[in-house]
């Protein structure tokens, strides 16, 4: 069987070959050049220019000349075999034959989030590639792969977030079949496949928008990446159109279980209806028997968003990344303070509000920036909230990009694996943190323009500046140049790790923690929930309760150097426990270890 998603953006095969559309409403007159012809294209109301080219078929490279002088590739290119300045390739979308009819998804609750670059998560850095890895994530207990944005963007390297064709999947990690196939595949092995998107800027190279379509970006919002883009503007609906097609071309046309919308606390939108709530009810509307899953990554930690109907089902958006709980976690293990760090200074505290109530932060002044940020969150799920010891940004933006193993005791962190994995929260695993790979993620990018290149290194150098670390210009030499090709070298994973001393161990440690997980804690934690507590017996230990229909789940913790007693209630379970010999009607916990307890109904 074959999928395509119908859209009036791009190039769209038809009986009578393919029809082009463009969206340019800055231009006087548009002409396709396909193979060797020039072709005028018929305009439009509203700014439209469209032609039906008999003759034409799948593999046909096109682009289109504004006025006559640029040429540019189609904005809804479907692939761009010569990178975002060539020329785009029309595609058949249902010449690929999918396997997975049967497939509808899986239960939020049952999810494992596993995230990846595709670039780096292999030697060879391709969708094939990242297919052969499938069985190690099934066997390991993931059942969601997330892939870092995979839009075209500029060069044959980069995390993703600079790209600036929406519709085309990299060509540095092959072709669109090769991406169906990595999400077939994956659907025959029971995992989920998610795709981190970009709605809320494009990157500085590649984009021509602004070109023939300037009514698609407004001076009225700025943003870090400059002029907003118009979702409340005179042509919001076309603007609308082009990224809620865009999603749900990803869930239809290449079969993707859901979308991570990065940073919509950038998007600027001052309409009656926000664009990241119209996209989310577009998506529901359209695609009603799917389980699709929508999670946002949100500074602002707006709960508006995350709203569950009387049968606890998400009403919008089904859950958002959560930096509160990585930045505690992260300043507990490893003592940092400074940056963002510098809100956790209680990170015990910290932590037992996020692990009970989902956001530390609901409604508090940051002292890292001066603002209240949050929403009241206790009465959410825990599976509204997307939980990590690590991630991509927390990870590569770090000056070297060393991941959170090789910053904290391996004692330590074996009690925050536990408490990841085990929480009825999502847990979401950065690729290679399941056997604590060695190898740092960093921050590369692959800009043929050398004075964008040469601003892209300061900026890298200015943004650590004010960190104590840095102060000395040696210092701030040594930070990766992102613009090297040593630098995405690099942060390649090395599979071999695996088996070697001191990775095996974690990887098998993990593969546990997991297999409890499915075995124990999600048919608890899929049941109704019905709220939970937490308390600090003494500063450094948290007693964190989530009660559901089916039963209780119980984490207790010991952060500090002084052993402490816990009681323990006569129906409690022993689900995991960093070790056994403390257990008893009362349990004394040793520095830095810590019990999940089971109390069914």
């Amino acid at each position: 069987m074959g999928r395509a998603h119908r859209m009036p953006f791009g190039a769209q095969i038809t009986d009578g070959g393919v029809q082009f559309s463009l969206w340019a409403p800055s231009a006087g007159t548009v002409t396709l050049h396909v193979g060797d012809r020039r072709l005028t294209m018929t305009p439009e109301k509203g700014g439209w220019h469209r032609l039906t080219c008999p003759g034409v078929a799948a593999g046909a490279l096109y682009r289109f000349s504004i006025d006559g002088d640029l040429e540019i590739p189609d904005p809804a290119s479907r692939f761009q075999p010569s990178d975002v300045d060539g020329p785009s390739m029309v595609v058949d979308p249902e010449a690929f034959a999918w396997s997975d009819s049967e497939w509808n998804g899986r239960p939020w609750e049952e999810t494992v989030l596993y995230e990846a670059h595709v670039g780096t998560a292999t030697p060879e850095g391709t969708f094939a590639a990242l297919a052969g890895k499938l069985d190690h994530l099934r066997d390991l207990g993931v059942t969601a792969l997330e892939l870092l944005p995979i839009a075209d963007f500029p060069g044959d390297r980069g995390w993703g977030y600079d790209g600036v064709l929406h519709y085309a999947p990299d060509h540095a990690y092959g072709s669109p079949d090769d991406l169906k196939r990595l999400v077939d595949e994956a659907h025959r092995r029971g995992i989920m496949v998610f795709l981190d998107v970009v709605y809320n800027h494009f990157g500085p190279s590649g984009n021509y928008l602004p070109v023939y379509a300037q009514s698609f970006f407004t001076e009225r919002h700025q943003t870090l990446w400059g002029a907003g883009i118009a979702y409340d503007g005179e042509a919001a609906h076309v603007v609308r159109d082009y990224f809620i097609h865009n999603a749900l071309y990803w869930l239809e046309e290449y079969h993707f279980d859901g979308l991570r919308f990065d940073a919509v606390h950038a998007i600027a939108d001052d309409s009656d209806t926000h664009f990241i709530a119209d996209l989310a009810e577009r998506i529901r509307t359209s695609l009603p028997q799917r389980r699709v899953h929508l999670v946002l990554e949100n500074n602002a930690n707006e709960v508006r968003w995350l709203e569950r109907d009387d049968s606890q089902s998400p009403l919008l958006h089904t859950a958002q990344w959560n930096d509160d709980i990585h930045h505690a976690w992260h300043r507990l293990l490893t003592g940092e303070k400074e940056g963002y760090y510098a809100d956790y200074e209680e990170p015990v505290r910290h932590l037992g509000r996020c692990l009970a109530e989902g956001f530390a932060y609901q409604g508090e002044v940051s002292a890292h920036d001066g603002i209240a940020r949050g929403e009241r969150s206790a009465h959410l799920p825990p599976s509204a909230f997307v939980a990590f010891l690590q991630n991509h940004d927390q990870i590569g933006n770090r000056a070297f990009g060393e991941r959170i193993g090789a910053l904290a005791e391996p004692a330590k962190l074996s009690l925050a694996r536990a408490g990841l994995l085990l929480s009825p929260q999502i847990p979401l695993l950065f690729m290679g943190e399941e056997w604590s790979a060695s190898t740092p993620f960093q921050y590369f990018v692959d800009f043929a323009d050398p004075d964008l290149s040469t601003a892209i290194r300061d900026g890298r150098r200015r943004e650590f500046a004010g960190f104590g670390a840095f102060t000395d210009e040696a210092a701030e030499d040594a930070i990766p140049d992102p613009t090297s090709e040593r630098t995405f070298a690099q942060s390649r994973l090395d599979w071999s790790e695996t088996e070697q001393v001191g990775h095996k161990e974690v990887l098998a440690e993990t593969r546990d923690l997991l297999r409890i997980r499915h075995e124990t804690i999600t048919p608890i934690a899929s049941s109704t929930y019905e709220g939970a507590s937490w308390e600090r017996p003494v500063p450094e230990a948290i007693d964190v309760q989530w009660r559901f229909a089916a039963g209780s789940l119980r984490f207790i913790a010991n952060f500090g150097q002084q052993e402490v007693r816990f009681g323990r209630s006569p129906g409690d379970t022993v689900v995991w426990a960093s070790r056994d010999d403390a257990l008893g009607d009362e349990m004394n916990l040793a520095s830095w270890t810590g019990v999940m307890l089971l109390d069914r109904r």
